[in-house]
């Protein structure tokens, strides 16, 4: 069972997200947060598996909530949600630990979907939203030095495999890939956050491209190919 927090300062986007969870088998809504502040309180007193967390709200807004619930170390992830797709305080969210983020006016089943995806961690929640998000700001600014350090800590088929979940590819896609077993690249990956003191695939996507390990504008799938790899 996947448990969920709902922060949101309105109630009736509050009332409305709480109902279309608790209608699905596999998800209960633990509580609702009016403001960042209560999120935060009732996370680390709940200690949902996934938080929806409404960017701007009084008292404390997402972001700084955000921050707060992911620094505390538990396995509770973040779902930010908010109106628009190009938006700072999403960017600095995912930086933040945010583990993704979902447009306010999405279907009901990308609601239902993104939580399955965050608290399974084994996928990016809409990858090719996220990427082009991260993308637009990464261009903004000049390569990041010292998180291009941070890199040398990786072998190079972890570099391959770190690329690849920057392009989006959950496991099994990146093991197709690399022509390797999903439970090789699952490996790899913990071993990638663990190295690099990651929480998730979105917060490896930003180190990705802030550390120029990835350009903005490059082809999708990053990774350098290899004799024998699957084209």
């Amino acid at each position: 069972m996947i448990t969920v927090l709902v922060a949101d300062d309105q109630a009736m986007i509050r009332a409305g997200f709480a109902a279309l969870l608790s209608a699905q088998p596999d998800l209960r809504v633990a509580g609702e947060a009016a403001d960042g502040l209560e999120a935060v309180a009732m996370a680390r007193e709940l200690r949902p598996d996934v938080v929806l967390m409404d960017v701007r709200m009084p008292n404390l807004d997402g972001l700084e909530a955000t921050r707060r619930i992911t620094e505390a170390g538990r396995a509770t992830k973040v779902v930010i949600l908010t109106t628009f797709d190009i938006d700072d305080y999403v960017y600095a969210a995912l930086r933040g630990g945010a583990s993704g983020f979902l447009l306010k006016d999405a279907p009901p089943a990308d609601l239902i979907t993104a939580v399955r995806v965050v608290a399974g961690g084994e996928g990016l929640l809409a990858p090719s939203v996220t990427r082009r998000l991260i993308e637009e700001f990464a261009a903004r600014r000049p390569v990041d030095e010292r998180e291009a350090l941070r890199l040398n800590a990786l072998t190079a088929r972890e570099l391959d495999v770190l690329r690849l979940v920057a392009a989006g590819l959950a496991n099994a896609e990146i093991a197709g890939e690399l022509t390797i077993a999903a439970e090789t690249v699952k490996s790899h990956v913990g071993r990638i956050f663990t190295k690099l003191g990651l929480r998730d695939r979105a917060q490896a996507v930003v180190l990705a491209y802030e550390s120029g390990l990835v350009v903005p504008g490059s082809p999708p799938s990053g990774a350098r190919r290899r004799p024998g790899m699957r084209t």
